[in-house]
């Protein structure tokens, strides 16, 4: 796939660094609008809401989640391109669909008055939300397709660079509506979310342009071919993984509205989100990286003490935050939350600590299991997640009466660890059949 000679760990920094600023600053999105939104009339309701929205739009955007790693790992000549582009605008265009009938009234009624029982506030406003956020799920699928192929030809900067318009386009338009109308503060959430992923999705097309004309050309050479079955068998676990995670979403909140402090909860769960998401979007940028440069077993091993150290980097950073002042600081001078929300948010938000190393780690098992082609293990593992957090929350909420905030982070990060020690079999299964990496664990 690439040069895979003397890999440095200057060489996998500098590898990393663009694609993990691009997470970087699409983490800056979430607690920049949470904090304006926080600053607007009825920010209970309003921030209760966006948080719900949100969590749909994650739904549907997890089957395109991974179309970034598919290209990276498959997109080899205009045969591989031509397939895999035809495969993911389908799906693209079958999540729009299935978003505009999601907010008919009687699916989104049973949905948000049935299901999760929100107050008539806070679903209206979702629904208002959930209808600005229709581009969102499309644009994001086309978006990171074409990233993907930049990542396979090493132009990670253009990464960075699309995603500096996706959060200038975001700001501005948030600023603009924030100053001079007076929508509600999840319109303008909602909006300028929908208004930078699109302005990303053009930009990620224009700077993909040469690295698709080679292709076309034939001057990346490969005779590889590749059918549409294939495309599936290797891209179905990768999808079914991102949804049956994200797709818990709105069972979370489907408890924390049945729990204790329901609406405090709700108001202080994406403002907790944003700040973790933060440090844990750094590893998130693993799998690309590890698929692109692993191909040795001394790059493995290089890549491996450099999660770690990732991960014992982002663990403490983020507990220097969440054990000292600083917590209260960021969120109230920062995200605007009110004294009473900000004391309410404490507990969560250090057990929440771990999290991002935690996430460091299921990346770097996902990104081994995708270098390798053995992508099933992957559902299995989410399964194992989610049904860990599945119990802890009916526990937590029904059983002990914990607060909903505290007993979804807790569900989170053991439902997490469960998960990761699943895959520990998998992952050195894996590592033992690649022929050109023996014995690497």
């Amino acid at each position: 796939m690439t040069d895979q000679a003397n890999l440095s760990y200057k060489k996998i920094v500098k590898f990393w660094i663009p694609i993990s600023a691009t997470w970087l600053m699409m983490a800056i999105e979430m607690p920049f609008l949470t904090a304006v939104i926080a600053r607007l009339p009825n920010p209970e309701f309003n921030l209760a809401a966006f948080g719900v929205a949100y969590s749909i739009a994650l739904i549907a955007e997890s089957p395109v989640m991974m179309a970034l790693s598919a290209a990276t790992a498959l997109v080899e000549n205009k045969n591989t391109f031509l397939k895999l582009r035809n495969f993911i605008y389908t799906l693209n265009s079958l999540l729009a669909v299935l978003m505009v009938l999601f907010i008919l009234p009687p699916v989104f009624n049973f949905f948000a008055y049935t299901l999760l029982q929100l107050p008539e506030g806070v679903a209206n406003l979702t629904h208002t939300a959930i209808i600005f956020l229709i581009p969102w799920a499309p644009a994001i699928g086309y978006r990171r397709f074409y990233q993907g192929i930049l990542i396979r030809q090493k132009l990670t900067r253009y990464i960075a660079y699309g995603t500096i318009i996706r959060i200038l386009s975001m700001a501005g338009s948030a600023l603009i509506m924030f100053l001079f109308t007076g929508v509600n503060g999840v319109i303008i959430g909602a909006a300028s979310l929908s208004c930078g992923v699109i302005m990303e999705a053009i930009a990620a097309r224009v700077m993909s342009y040469n690295s698709v004309r080679k292709l076309y050309d034939g001057t990346v050479a490969s005779l590889r071919e590749i059918s549409f079955k294939e495309i599936y068998d290797f891209y179905l676990p990768l999808a079914l993984t991102s949804f049956i995670s994200l797709g818990f979403q709105p069972v979370v909140t489907f408890f924390i509205s049945h729990s204790k402090n329901a609406l405090e909860s709700l108001a202080v769960m994406p403002v907790l989100n944003s700040l973790v998401f933060l440090f844990r979007g750094f590893g998130l940028s693993i799998p690309e990286v590890v698929i692109a440069l692993m191909g040795t077993k001394e790059n493995y091993v290089k890549l491996k003490k450099s999660a770690v150290a990732l991960g014992v980097i982002l663990v403490s950073a983020l507990g220097i935050i969440s054990f000292t002042p600083l917590a209260q600081m960021w969120l109230v001078n920062i995200s605007g939350l009110s004294i009473e929300l900000a004391r309410f948010s404490l507990v969560p938000l250090m057990i929440y600590s771990i999290f991002p190393s935690l996430t460091v780690w299921m990346n770097f098992q996902r990104a081994v299991l995708i270098w390798g082609k053995n992508t099933n293990p992957l559902t299995k593992g989410i399964v194992i997640e989610i049904s860990g957090m599945f119990m802890i929350l009916f526990l937590g909420v029904n059983i002990i009466d914990a607060p909903g905030i505290v007993a979804a982070v807790v569900a989170m990060v053991l439902g997490r660890l469960a998960s990761n020690f699943y895959l520990i079999s998998s992952f050195e299964t894996t590592l033992r059949e690649l022929k050109q990496i023996n014995s690497l664990s």
